[in-house]
């Protein structure tokens, strides 16, 4: 199951990610502030839509957005 994971103190907001994302799932929520003063965006996909495609981390200037392919589950 693909995933993203946006690093908090690296967003800027710059919202660039968000029109990039074909199924919607990156929001500006304002929610919370980053230690630079910035809002991050937030990754929301409580569906599991997210495929993979790198569109957003390629569209982030600042290189704040890590895209995982497969999680891999923890061995208990």
């Amino acid at each position: 199951m693909p995933m993203i994971e946006i690093l908090d103190d690296i967003c800027k907001g710059c919202l660039l990610c968000i029109p990039a994302c074909p199924h919607s799932l990156i929001q500006n929520t304002q929610a919370k502030i980053n230690r630079r003063g910035h809002y991050p965006v937030e990754f929301i996909d409580p569906e599991h839509a997210c495929n993979g495609c790198k569109l957003c981390a390629i569209t982030c200037p600042d290189v704040a957005i890590v895209v995982y392919k497969e999680v891999k589950k923890k061995a208990s």
